[in-house]
């Protein structure tokens, strides 16, 4: 059933603050009604946006602040005057109980950071991950982590593989999501050490998910498994590659429909198929990343994208605070950390 949920936005946060903020929230509040919100920002600017949309503003407490982490500063900058801005402020709403989750379309780095320090990570956990949600031939996986860490010991990637399996299981409603190992190769052979223990540990180890083994780069999009679990540099990069080899098969598929009158044509008579590759392609329908093994729940949104965009982080956020996600991973963290260290100490 589901149940009233307040999520705090950084309205300033992104390209584009409050005008693709404020509307992507609308759109949410369509799809959810039971949603309410907490705008930190400069009020005047969050206000003009909200007379737009009546329904939106009833439910919206907005709270002023003129203090803005910008898009170009480093972390440690952000955490030296971080206090009372917009970001910070929605973070800590978390933390004291104010609000379910906080999403941001702002400074992917000081947004870690700031997480990081205000809402601490889970016990036994020292580099939390983000978990973005992929498109796939048979429905969506998701891929952890994809650029908060460089690099990864077997331990975290161990952690990831019980992270993602956690969020899947609220986003996919399924009791043992399947879980692969991005590597090289299938083989056990290939890989670095770290990548060939975490395989060891999950293979050998009693989960709450089904462990498949090694994956390659190209079986994510074929969906073979739920969750994909890989260290951030190697992560972000194929994020980042998958974005934009999609639109380059956009840009081929425009050139080609206008080469002559019979692909005009052609292009016509398909233009209900192509609707729905459109779809499947968008990358605003898969907008948000998951902070995962924090005390707490918070959503990146794409900094630049629109309305339709943000509203897909905050549908994000507001399913993983229906989820229960952070007690359930808290405890599935919990007993794999027993179980590694049980024979150390039996």
């Amino acid at each position: 059933m589901s149940q009233p949920r307040t999520i705090a936005l950084d309205a300033m946060g992104g390209d584009h603050g409050p005008s693709v903020v404020v509307p992507g929230a609308a759109l949410s509040l369509e799809r959810y009604p039971e949603l309410s919100f907490i705008m930190y920002g400069n009020e005047a600017l969050i206000r003009a946006e909200l007379e737009k949309l009546p329904r939106l503003a009833a439910k919206t407490r907005v709270v002023h602040t003129d203090l803005v982490v910008s898009m170009s500063e480093k972390p440690s900058q952000a955490l030296r005057r971080g206090k009372g801005t917009s970001l910070w402020l929605a973070i800590e709403a978390v933390k004291n109980g104010e609000a379910d989750v906080a999403v941001s379309g702002g400074n992917t780095g000081a947004f870690m950071a700031m997480s990081k320090l205000i809402l601490r990570p889970m016990k036994g956990i020292e580099r939390p991950a983000i978990a973005a949600l992929w498109p796939t031939v048979r429905a969506e996986c998701i891929v952890l982590d994809v650029g908060a860490n460089i690099g990864a010991s077997a331990k975290e990637l161990c952690d990831f593989a019980l992270m993602g399996a956690a969020m899947a299981r609220a986003l996919f409603h399924i009791e043992r999501p399947t879980v692969g190992l991005l590597n090289v190769g299938v083989e056990e052979i290939k890989g670095v050490e770290e990548v060939r223990q975490a395989h060891a540990w999950l293979k050998g180890t009693e989960l709450p998910l089904d462990y498949r083994g090694f994956i390659e780069g190209d079986q994510i999009g074929q969906g073979v498994v739920d969750v994909v679990v890989v260290e951030g540099f190697a992560g972000n990069i194929a994020l980042k590659t998958a974005e934009g080899t999609a639109r380059q098969i956009g840009e081929y598929l425009r050139a080609a429909m206008k080469r002559s009158w019979i692909s005009q044509a052609g292009a016509l008579l398909a233009a209900g198929a192509f609707r729905i590759l459109k779809r499947k392609m968008d990358p605003r329908r898969a907008n948000g990343g998951t902070f995962l093994g924090l005390n707490g729940i918070a959503v990146k949104s794409h900094g630049g994208t629109d309305a339709l965009g943000f509203a897909s982080a905050v549908d994000l956020a507001y399913e993983m605070a229906q989820s229960r996600l952070v007690p359930r991973l808290a405890a599935d963290l919990a007993a794999f950390h027993h179980k590694l260290e049980a024979p150390a100490t039996g």
